[in-house]
């Protein structure tokens, strides 16, 4: 399976055991965002996540693990009245290129992003050989959310959602589950809590039990290439 493949290529590019984290998550400073690093670190559970603080690019591995588990999510009333009212067409991998540059954009409250223009164009190649993936809510011919994040495996690790309407990115990250689902996919890695995700039912994984999990989805076959648009 290519996911473990990937997986055992950890050291070849100089990452080191994930056991080595320190209490941030940190793991390793340096290298590059090529396809081959990117895919490797991902296969063992790391992402990286620059900093304006250092010109070197940080690795992560944090202890514990944010997960959404398809099929066990917590989904209000509300939330599913509006998946059920269809007020976006939703697409997969229509436009990838677009959800990241909104993604790298779209105002946050701390004024930046991490998504810089070296992330940007890592992804897309990515994207372009069929392990990276986006949703998109469109309101007729305008892009209004999305979200977008790779997948190795059974397991799909979430990088990234924006919304320019109410409501948005929630329905994309909610039409994701239920394919996922439906894929027996085994988790979305979500790297660490945050109020939206755990409002659906997001659970914390300490790293042992995240890294036999992540194997465990690595040995499934990886769905490479560009994703259909989903069903309503």
């Amino acid at each position: 399976m290519i996911g473990l493949e990937l997986r055992r290529a950890r050291q070849a590019l100089g990452f080191p055991p994930v056991s080595q984290a320190d209490d941030d998550g940190l793991l390793a400073v340096g290298g590059d965002l090529s396809p081959e690093r990117l895919l490797v670190a991902y296969a063992n559970g790391i992402f990286p996540w620059p900093s304006k603080r250092t010109p070197l690019l940080p690795w992560f591995c944090p202890s514990p693990r944010t997960v959404l588990i398809p099929g066990h999510i917590s989904v209000s009333r509300s939330a599913r009245k509006t998946m059920r009212r269809a007020p976006f067409t939703m697409t997969y991998d229509r436009a990838f290129a677009d959800v990241i540059a909104a993604c790298a954009t779209v105002p946050r409250h701390d004024n930046g992003t991490w998504i810089t223009p070296a992330m940007v164009r890592g992804y897309i190649r990515l994207h372009e050989l069929g392990f990276a993936h986006s949703v998109e809510a469109w309101n007729g011919d305008r892009l209004v959310g999305g979200l977008y994040g790779v997948s190795l495996g059974a397991a799909f690790f979430g990088e990234s959602m924006f919304r320019l309407e109410s409501e948005a990115s929630k329905v994309a990250l909610l039409t994701l589950l239920d394919q996922l689902k439906a894929w027996d996919f085994h988790f979305v890695d979500c790297q660490m809590m945050t109020p939206h995700v755990q409002r659906l039912g997001a659970v914390d994984w300490e790293l042992d039990h995240f890294q036999a999990e992540l194997e465990r989805a690595l040995a499934q076959e990886t769905r490479r290439g560009r994703w259909t648009t989903p069903s309503r």
